[in-house]
């Protein structure tokens, strides 16, 4: 047994190992974890863009709202105000969602 020595593996073995080991290491670490994180992104598009539908017919709500509530006292002169009311309501929500946002990066 001690004179007994195996033959090294030819390059083409050599290469056929190496190509298996790169093909499975890419499956393990790239490929696997993909297909996790593509049905948490897919729910997360979606949720946004029922949130985005959302506030944009919350938004024209509180337009109708206000241009019909209000009756005749926004009409003629001020018929602009429930629109700047609108943007207003809009764009403070938007600035606080922001800002929690990267409060919450930060930490």
């Amino acid at each position: 047994m001690i004179g007994r020595f195996r033959q090294a593996p030819s390059f083409g073995e050599q290469a056929q190992a190496v190509r298996e080991l790169f093909v499975r290491y890419l499956n393990e670490q790239l490929v696997v974890p993909l297909q996790g994180a593509g049905r948490q992104l897919g729910f997360g598009v979606v949720g946004g863009i029922l949130i985005g539908i959302g506030g944009v017919l919350l938004t024209l709500a509180m337009l109708r709202a206000l241009q019909t509530e209000t009756g005749t006292a926004l009409a003629g002169n001020w018929s602009f105000v429930p629109y700047l009311a609108t943007i207003v309501v809009v764009t403070v929500v938007c600035v606080a969602t922001v800002a929690i946002l990267q409060r919450k990066d930060a930490s």
